[in-house]
């Protein structure tokens, strides 16, 4: 998948982000909220450097248009016609617009796709992550087994 946002592209992973990635996912501080963190560079370029399906999970990079740069990722999950996602910004560049910019480009793709409803789970205690789902439109549906908050935006078609 490629996407273009007004300052960002969604793309896959290629070996040039890898250095920036291990930066951020294995600061573990940083991390605290998220999954798939503090693995080594060869278990990361494992699974990134692959082809990867949305039927079985996809982490994609997101970077700045002007720059390339890596600044972030956004994992897709596809369930028939829902899509899971979860988003990480690194420190450098959060707090800058890039997160809601970048899920609502996506959720506008995922709309024109035919998909209805895009599901997204937040731990509570990450409060920026839930102001953002709100401030984009998702609801409160659910807490899951794990204590997760679930999140769910349906997409108009």
């Amino acid at each position: 998948m490629y996407l273009k946002s007004n300052r960002c592209h969604i793309r896959p992973f290629e070996e040039e982000d890898l250095k920036a990635f291990i930066t951020y996912r294995n600061n573990l501080d940083w991390m605290k909220y998220q999954g798939f963190k503090g693995l080594s560079e060869e278990a990361y370029r494992e699974i990134l450097l692959v082809q990867q399906k949305l039927t079985e999970g996809a982490q994609l990079a997101i970077t700045l248009s002007a720059t390339t740069q890596l600044i972030g990722d956004i994992y897709l999950k596809e369930e028939q016609d829902t899509i899971w996602i979860g988003y990480t910004i690194a420190p450098a560049y959060a707090r800058q617009g890039y997160a809601g910019e970048v899920v609502q480009a996506l959720c506008n793709h995922l709309m024109a796709e035919g998909y209805a409803t895009v599901n997204a789970g937040a731990k509570p205690e990450n409060t920026v992550s839930i102001r953002l789902l709100e401030k984009l439109g998702f609801t409160f549906i659910e807490r899951d087994q794990h204590g997760e908050l679930i999140y769910q935006l349906p997409l108009d078609k």
